[in-house]
Formats: C-alpha cells, structure tokens, sequence
C-alpha cells in the first residue's frame, strides 16, 4: 500500500521554480504524491502537512537538503534502451529530481550520442551529473573498467563534468581473506590517486557481502578491512543503504555464531566525509527471506529514511556534503518508482 498522503509544498515550490507555473505545478506536485492537490497547493500556500509512515508530520523542515536528489539510471535502463536519454531525463525533471548517477553512457534503440551531448543534455533538463558506475577488474584487457583502461574511464568522467567516478563491483578481485582485501584496497588508492588528479572522488559501492567476515580470520569484517586499508583521502564510499541493512540482517553473526551486531548508519556517523553519496533503497522486512528483505518502491519499505537522512544532514557542516539517489534494481514499472520515490522523499520533515 502506498504510504503517501498530502500534496507536499516544498516539492510543489521546487517544481515551479524549474517553469511550471501555477495550477500546472500543484497539479503536477499532486500527481507525483498520489492525490489530488488542493487549491492551496497550486497557488504555492503551505497549509497541507505530509504524513508519512515513519511518523514524520507536519511544516518541519525538509528532511531531504535542496538539490541534492538524483537517480541511478540504472533503476530506468528499460526507459533509457527504448526511449533514449532524453524523455528519460525530461520524466526526472517533472519529478523533482537535481541529479543523475550513470550506469553506462550509450542508449540502445534511441541511436548513438556523444559524451558532449549526453552533458548538455542533462544540464537542459536542469540535471547534474555526479557520478557513474564502472567494471572494477575483466579477463579482457579491452574491458572497459579501472583495472584495465583507466585512463579512458577518466576522459570519459571528465567529459560528462563528474565530480565522482566509482564502481559498484565488491573488492573481491583477490579473494575473501584480509590480505586478499588489503590488495584490493591498493588497487583502490590507485584509482583514487588517479581520479583526484582530475578534480574527482573515486568511491565503491557495497553489496551486502562487503560486510561479511575474511575467510582466513572469522573475526574481521571484510567493509572493515576496506575502511583501514584505502585512503581517506583518495578512496570514498557511496553506501547502498537498502544492501547495508540487508548485510546487517545477514551477517551480524560470525560463522561460529558468536553476536558481531553492528548499524549501517554508525558507519557514517563516524566517518561522514567518506560517504559523499548514498543509493537510497526500499525493502519490508521479511525475516524469511535469505536477505531479510525485499525490495519495494521508496517509501513503501521499513527502512526509517527519515532517520538515516536527518542523522546525517544534522551533522555540523553535512547539510549539502551529500547526494542521496534513488534506485530500485527491478522495479515493476521504473518511471513510477521514479516518480513515488522523488515524492515520498520530499515529503520527509524532521521531527519537530
């Protein structure tokens, strides 16, 4: 069932100030959140309250921070394969959304498009691109990926003008033990060191397996070897929230069965510069389930995002450090969980 209720005023605000004026923006603000928009809404009043079903009500402020709202392209590659970039990225702006990460740049059916134009493109539509996902390591030497052409996976993210250029691939390219990770991990810093000559932040993205336990030594965990290894410097982290949880429900026990409980927000709590980027993620929780969730749309979930965001951004000088995307890896009909997710998120207030 879906957990959205009231027009949200902010979004309606926002909407209006990308050209869509007047009734036509409450419309579309009410559109986006479910419900029909009242007339206080389309003339730009902040009467309605949102509800949501972290229990987050009233005119608090927005929990989510202005302009920081992308999508992982990958959560509308059936759209992007059939319709091309640009009605994708046209949706996204009618959405609410400010940014795009990439996962991949070409757009099958719709015909070839350079680097220059994808850019322009995106920055049309009022969309910044902030990163991409790219291969970690191939067999092939002609892959594309960091391992085996860099330079070129540079230029590319140089060309779109991204300020993060990263890799969703877990560091098991040695194996599971500590030094296995520990190899990883220099392969990291190189990559790390390359990207910030450019002017960008190499970073990696987690599975749940990240956070499982070395193979050589049942007591470490492996996103904690990944954490002392690379350095802060030059290696960063955007954290899959969904896959984070999803990892403590998996493994918040050693193979002996011995308790190793740990929460995927204290992560970033101490160490909140590392994590410049966030995939924002639904599930219900489903303890029968090997994962202990199951992906839904944002905002039909159990995952408190009204927490997580609200302990981050309240971090003195984090307000506008972070980019929170969006992304559903099979959702049933991508432009819809586009468009609840963009809602149910600006609907967000801190708790008052």
């Amino acid at each position: 069932m879906s957990r959205f209720s009231q027009p949200d005023p902010e979004l309606t605000h926002r909407l209006s100030r990308r050209g869509m004026l007047g009734v036509a923006a409450g419309a579309t603000a009410a559109a986006l959140l479910g419900a029909a928009a009242p007339a206080t809404a389309a003339t730009g009043n902040a009467a309605a309250t949102t509800g949501t079903a972290s229990g987050a009500k009233g005119r608090g402020r927005p929990v989510l921070p202005p302009g920081r709202l992308g999508i992982q392209l990958y959560s509308l590659r059936d759209k992007v394969s059939t319709l091309g970039f640009g009605p994708v990225f046209a949706e996204l702006e009618r959405y609410g959304y400010d940014e795009v990460e990439f996962a991949g740049y070409t757009q099958g059916s719709a015909g070839p498009i350079t680097l220059a134009q994808l850019k322009r493109l995106a920055r049309s539509h009022g969309l910044n691109p902030i990163g991409s996902h790219v291969g970690y390591y191939s067999s092939d030497p002609n892959a594309y990926t960091f391992a085996q052409n860099l330079t070129k996976v540079l230029d590319d993210a140089q060309a779109l003008g991204l300020k993060h250029i990263g890799t969703a691939a877990g560091p098991f390219r040695y194996g599971s033990t500590v030094d296995a990770w520990k190899r990883a991990a220099e392969d990291f810093n190189t990559y790390g060191a390359a990207a910030k000559a450019r002017g960008m932040k190499f970073y990696q993205h987690n599975h749940s397996e990240e956070f499982s336990f070395a193979t050589d030594n049942p007591k470490v965990r492996l996103y904690d070897v990944l954490l002392k290894e690379t350095d802060p410097d030059l290696v960063y982290l955007e954290m899959d929230i969904y896959w984070a949880y999803v990892g403590q429900f998996r493994f918040s026990k050693r193979p002996d069965g011995t308790p190793a409980p740990f929460e995927p927000l204290n992560y970033v709590l101490r160490q909140p510069d590392r994590y410049p980027l966030f995939h924002v993620k639904d599930g219900d929780s489903d303890p029968s389930n090997p994962y202990g969730y199951r992906m839904t749309d944002v905002g039909d979930g159990d995952i408190d995002y009204q927490r997580f965001i609200s302990a981050v951004t309240r971090l003195r000088g984090h307000r506008m450090a972070h980019h929170w995307q969006a992304e559903h890896d099979n959702p049933a009909e991508s432009f819809t969980f586009a468009r609840r997710s963009s809602a149910h998120l600006h609907s967000l207030r801190e708790k008052c």
